[in-house]
């Protein structure tokens, strides 16, 4: 990949980048703005709402911003009775629903963006109360959906307790990233085996039982049910991307473990993502040694930021132990010379300065390695696997989780990368810089029910890492993200032509491509979420018409009034 530097670029005064940045939906942390609701107000416009459930108007902004809506109504359950006097009030005055935890995701899930103040939309916090911790035994916790993932793992560490993988915000509900199926990066070493309680899959693989709040045909409303992972229905439940709402859950865990997380920023791309056979530092020799792998290789540089963690009882000489999470603040805070270019980007459309741009957060990553002295670290596995904060420059992000066998991985990492290597040359070529921000990948197994350790359990129904009927073999799943800041010429082209790449090569055949729910997909040349055949057919076909159908059939009947949901959910499971 050629490196087209800017010499002239300059440092502006700090007033201007402060400018700038506040100009840029991507480097602001946004907070929503909850305004108390006037009583007279609220009892004109929301008769007979429950009373002690306290209202506001809020308004919603997804993590970068791209979906926005002020003024909406929101309310604050205190526990799951309130949440479903909430829902039965929005039920009988045509109301819909919408559950929202941190707001840290991309697509229209759960707000669709122009969605008017006065729109009969009630948003429903549950990171307010809905945060309860218990252990149920040595082997299963009950949680709220509201709690966040950094709570819920130092509630576990405090028992001993942890999971294999999970996804790096320690800002994420637990609500949020069950109903998409988050996922860490995690398949099993040579030679290693899978701990008790544990799975190499998404979080929702690690639920044991769920309460929702669903439709009761013989009272004629709706109440609270808890669905075992045994039971049918709960195999929709499990990742229900926002048709439904579910406020507790059980999950199986296991013993915490020790990880040691190695960084380096030495290994080029040409030999990390190699075609199958090649000797040297690929990404499936670091599978094969460790298990746990994330490459970030930032737009038109040559070294990708690779981690490697491996499980380490006990600390390495060589590594520095640490006693809390978010041990990347080069990464976490924006520094400077990045942050002076996203604002010269942002506000005088300097996007030729992708490459300048990419080149320091390169350099911010491997010289704050080293500064920090976190380029080898090692601790409790919660410790080294959150590692994104909101203050993290927001970006936008496509995402897809191409499903094969463990010895396919090297192919399919080695032909996506060739051939965004080769796009993103060809469109600096002609001027044009669609990717300021970088490709991500990470490993993943899949959705294994015998991991929930209960006879009968069922695989959810919708998460990307469903096992393939039709290819029993496949076991692991390639994640593959492409980051760039919302408003950058040519990014939706230049997704579309990515996406359309992998629903092309990987249909079926040695692999399959999935959507990752929480990211971009369906683009057309102008935006994204808008193409009608991906989001009407290649979505379902993705997971085969009998699972689609019967996970859509499932919600319905559990929620037939269709109190949650928007519009956009109404395209994907019409």
């Amino acid at each position: 990949m050629t490196d087209r530097s800017a010499s002239n670029v300059q440092r502006d005064d700090p007033a201007w980048t402060r400018r700038g940045l506040l100009r840029s939906a991507a480097a602001l942390a946004v907070v929503p703005l909850l305004v108390a609701a006037d009583p007279a107000e609220a009892a004109q416009q929301l008769p007979d709402f429950p009373a002690g459930v306290a209202l506001y108007r809020s308004a919603y902004r997804n993590w970068v911003g791209e979906i926005t809506a002020d003024g909406l109504w929101a309310c604050a359950p205190t526990d799951a009775g309130q949440s479903v006097a909430v829902v039965n009030w929005a039920w009988r005055h045509g109301w819909t629903v919408r559950a929202r935890g941190s707001a840290h995701g991309w697509s229209p899930l759960t707000v669709t963006e122009g969605t008017p103040s006065d729109a009969p939309v009630l948003l429903v916090d549950t990171a307010s109360h809905l945060t309860g911790l218990t252990l149920e035994s040595g082997s299963s916790v009950r949680a709220g959906t509201g709690v966040t993932l950094e709570a819920l793992l130092t509630f576990l560490e405090e028992h001993g307790l942890g999971v294999t993988a999970a996804p790096a915000p320690g800002d994420l509900t637990l609500g949020g990233a069950l109903a998409i199926d988050a996922h860490g990066a995690a398949v099993p070493a040579a030679g290693e085996r899978r701990l008790p309680g544990h799975t190499y899959g998404s979080l929702s693989n690690l639920v044991l039982s769920l309460t929702a709040v669903v439709w009761d045909e013989g009272g004629g409303a709706y109440v609270l049910r808890t669905f075992r992972r045994d039971e049918a229905d709960c195999a929709a439940l499990l990742t229900h991307l926002g048709r439904a709402l579910v406020t507790e859950v059980v999950l199986r865990v296991g013993a915490n473990t020790n990880l040691r997380c190695v960084s380096r920023t030495d290994i080029p791309a040409g030999e990390l993502f190699a075609a199958p056979g090649s000797d040297g530092r690929t990404l499936a020799r670091h599978l094969e040694e460790a298990g746990r792998v994330e490459a970030i290789w930032f737009a038109f540089t040559e070294f990708p930021w690779l981690k490697v963690w491996s499980v380490a009882p006990t600390k390495p000489l060589t590594s520095r132990r640490v006693t809390s999470p978010y041990n990347y603040p080069f990464s976490d805070n924006v520094p400077t010379p990045v942050a002076e270019l996203v604002g010269r980007m942002v506000s005088d459309a300097a996007w030729y300065l992708a490459p300048v741009l990419g080149n320091a957060q390169y350099d911010a990553a491997a010289l704050g390695l080293v500064a920090t002295l976190s380029a080898d670290i090692w601790g409790p596995s919660k410790n080294t696997l959150l590692y994104i904060k909101p203050t993290t420059l927001r970006v936008t992000a496509n995402g897809y989780a191409v499903l094969t066998t463990r010895d396919q991985v090297q192919r399919v990492v080695a032909e996506f990368t060739s051939y965004y290597r080769e796009r993103l040359t060809a469109y600096a070529d002609q001027g044009r810089f669609p990717v300021n921000g970088s490709v991500e990948i990470r490993v993943t197994g899949l959705d294994d029910p015998a991991d929930a350790e209960l006879d009968g359990a069922r695989a959810p129904l919708l998460s990307a890492l469903r096992p393939s009927a039709e290819h029993p073999e496949w076991d692991t799943a390639v994640w593959l993200d492409v980051l760039t800041l919302p408003g950058t010429p040519y990014a939706e082209r230049f997704l579309r032509e990515l996406e359309r790449f992998l629903l092309r090569t990987y249909d079926g055949g040695y692999a399959r491509t999935r959507v990752e729910w929480s990211k971009g997909w369906a683009y057309t040349d102008e935006g994204v979420w808008d193409d009608d055949e991906v989001i009407g057919t290649t979505v379902s076909a993705s997971f085969g018409e009998a699972v689609w159908g019967q996970a859509a059939g499932t919600l319905d009947r559990l929620d037939p009034h269709r109190v949650f949901d928007n519009a956009f959910l109404d395209r994907l499971f019409r």
